[in-house]
């Protein structure tokens, strides 16, 4: 596709089987869409350096990394452009941010152009290969990774490239169709039902022949579909992206989509959606959803096609990431049948239907819900918070009985004196974030006063404290975290592991976002130019340091998938580094550096003795050596012995979480029992921190302070 601004030529591909013929075809752009995106790039290129944290000139440091970010985003896996190609791009590159002040934006599609033309050419090489054959005893491998690969040099290496990328996918259909034929056998043998998913069997009743060619057919398909209003605010984008990951371009569509996901009501399943490699990541679940409530779908998993109903599934890989959450989206009560591929399959030979029915998402089932424990003979309390919320027009109207889930805690609390309980678990999990003043108001629920977090922005910095003197709850607490426990949820993580005042368990560490984005219309009397969503401020800890990147890291860790997985602000491309400021005054208590060493090494001792955690650690161990390993075997009998012992992996474990569960309702394949054991875990490290606190007769409201950090 080439664009100049006042034209447009779409490429369109026409396939057959045996090959690939490119048909191009001249269709007019008018003038006022050739306009719009040319004024919205002579704005955005103005007001980056004005608005964003850090004030960046958009300059030829910016402009050549940007042509590195577009490139990717259009060629996820460097494989379509060849080097040669790349290197032309870049002898333009250190020009290309003079062109975007001028609302030049031809590059764009000077680039995208030669990527149809590469990928036709693709296409027809992936026909000829699946003519030919594979022969699956060949010692060879694929890297899988090529994130960070450079583009292959010549035909042939880029021909050899295709063979093993082409390969990598046909031999791990073949394996996996050869071990559910294997599973059938073996279910008849025994005269029982074949125990498999029937939607897998489905998907997989299509010859790898077919499902490689259907794949590639669906993606240059969508690629000739694709138009000025996809391409220009990816290519926008590639420019603020360079500022920081969560910076972008966002056109009143976007804008759009930006607005619903920020709402608390919204008919759907109930997921946060991103683009990697091509298909619809699940970046989280929304509490109380459609997919949260049901299990199936977990954070991690790629979307790769869409079904309304009963009806024929639309192939979605490739897809603009605002048509597919457009196609996902649906009246309430009617059903969506996803594909995905799941999060633990590195190599994306299989895939899993989930049919959900929409709904819609409210307030209440996103809020904070506590409940009653006993261990060891000790009640204690869990307070589970999914998400930060605030009534926040309520709260204009001055309602005092405006919703926020400070409020909701607070009043959970004032339930769980009934119950005398003797500690406390904040479970954290998941918390993506959400209202800064709401992280203030609930740290301080567990101390009595002082500053809570400190904020930098291009004003300077500010110490936000504690608004409510009241101690709430003064008891041996925990806070429960994860990898995707962000923004807010560090923020309150790091106060109370600063103030000394809670253990802090979970993954090795939290998300690391620590910064703060805003989203700014480019002219407010014009909404069709779109926004620019940047970052505005920073997070640290009245400690000093930034959340960003280090997030909060664990006294006791309880590792998860999420610890295996490239779950992280640290693994974001040009995120911002960490930093360290003056930190503020506070008191901090210290007895519970005394009880650590103990609570760490009798959780260790429990895990070690207890056979769910070695199944648990068998599975993290594998896929961890998975992913070190960045290269896949191409023989048969290697991917189908992978293949087998990933299923008896997911059969033991499901076996064990089986035995365990009391419930007998409740899906013994689904992997939030991992989670359960480690609140389970979390809850008997509560026990013992409330004896040895007792013991030591240093419980936190009658601690004295053992330092005061700093003066400002």
């Amino acid at each position: 596709m080439v664009v100049q601004l006042g034209r447009i030529v779409l490429f369109t591909a026409v396939l057959t089987l045996a090959g690939a013929q490119s048909l191009f075809a001249l269709a007019p752009v008018t003038d006022d869409v050739a306009d719009l995106y040319s004024r919205a790039a002579r704005i955005a290129v103005r007001r980056l350096p004005q608005m964003h944290l850090n004030q960046q000139p958009c300059n030829d440091f910016v402009a050549t990394n940007a042509l590195e970010t577009f490139l990717t985003m259009l060629d996820f896996d460097h494989s379509l452009f060849l080097a040669e190609d790349v290197s032309a791009f870049r002898r333009e590159a250190k020009d290309l941010d003079n062109r975007l002040a001028r609302g030049d934006l031809d590059f764009a599609f000077k680039v995208y152009d030669l990527l149809m033309v590469r990928l036709s050419n693709r296409v027809e090489f992936v026909n000829r290969m699946l003519d030919k054959g594979f022969d699956l005893t060949v010692d060879e491998t694929y890297a899988w990774d090529r994130r960070h690969a450079s583009w292959p040099s010549g035909t042939n290496e880029w021909n050899d490239l295709w063979r093993r990328k082409i390969k990598n996918i046909y031999v791990g259909r073949v394996a996996a169709r050869l071990l559910g034929e294997e599973k059938k056998a073996a279910a008849e043998q025994d005269g029982e039902e074949p125990d498999g998913d029937e939607a897998l069997d489905e998907e997989l009743d299509l010859s790898p022949e077919d499902f490689i060619r259907k794949q590639f057919q669906q993606q240059i398909t969508v690629f000739n579909d694709n138009d000025a209003h996809w391409l220009l605010p990816l290519y926008l984008s590639s420019f603020t992206r360079i500022y920081d990951p969560h910076s972008d371009y966002m056109s009143a569509n976007h804008a759009e989509d930006f607005d619903i996901q920020m709402k608390l009501s919204l008919v759907g399943i109930g997921a946060l959606l991103s683009t990697e490699d091509g298909a619809a990541k699940v970046e989280r679940l929304i509490p109380g959803g459609p997919a949260e409530l049901d299990g199936r779908l977990k954070a991690g998993d790629k979307i790769i096609a869409v079904a309304q109903g009963d009806e024929p599934a639309a192939d979605v890989l490739h897809w603009p990431l605002s048509k597919t959450v457009r196609l996902i989206r649906g009246e309430k009560d009617t059903k969506v049948v996803l594909t995905v591929i799941p999060k633990s399959d590195i190599s994306g030979a299989t895939t899993r239907k989930i049919d959900l029915i929409r709904a819609e998402v409210k307030l209440e089932d996103s809020a904070a819900k506590g409940s009653v424990e006993n261990i060891n003979g000790l009640p204690v309390g869990v307070i589970r918070i999914p998400e930060f919320y605030a009534d926040i027009r309520g709260q204009r109207r001055g309602d005092s009985e405006a919703r926020t889930v400070t409020r909701d805690v607070r009043a959970i609390l004032d339930g769980f004196r009934t119950n005398d309980i003797r500690g406390l678990v904040l479970d954290l999990r998941n918390n993506g974030g959400g209202p800064l003043y709401e992280a203030m108001e609930l740290s301080g629920l567990f101390i009595e006063k002082g500053p809570v977090v400190q904020v930098k922005s291009s004003q300077g910095i500010s110490i936000l404290r504690d608004p409510d003197p009241a101690l709430v709850y003064s008891d041996p607490l925990i806070v429960l975290v994860n990898r995707q426990s962000a923004s807010a949820s560090e923020i309150v993580a790091a106060a109370l592991k600063d103030y000394g005042r809670a253990v802090i368990v979970g993954d090795t560490k939290t998300h690391g976002k620590g910064t703060v984005q805003t989203l700014i219309d480019l002219q407010r009397s014009k909404p069709e130019l779109g926004s620019l969503k940047l970052t505005t401020a920073s997070f640290y800890r009245i400690a000093g340091g930034s959340t960003q990147i280090e997030g909060v890291k664990t006294d006791i860790e309880i590792p998860s998938m999420l610890d295996y997985l490239e779950v992280g602000e640290e693994y974001l491309p040009h995120a911002l580094p960490w930093s360290l400021i003056k930190p503020a005054s506070f008191s901090r208590f210290d007895h519970l550096q005394d009880i650590l060493p103990e609570l760490q090494k009798r959780s260790e001792k429990r895990r070690a003795e207890d056979p769910r955690y070695a199944a648990y650690r068998e599975l993290l161990t594998y896929l961890g050596e998975k992913r070190a390993s960045k290269e896949f075997s191409l023989k048969l009998d290697d991917r189908l012995a992978m293949a087998r012992r990933e299923d008896e992996m997911s059969a033991y474990l499901n076996d064990v979480f089986r035995e365990d569960d009391e419930d007998e309702d409740k899906d013994a394949e689904d992997d939030e029992d991992q989670a359960d054991l480690i609140l389970d875990e979390t809850l008997l490290i509560l026990a013992d921190l409330i004896t040895l606190s007792e013991e030591k007769r240093q419980v936190p409201d009658d601690a004295q302070p053992a330092a005061e950090v700093a003066k400002e």
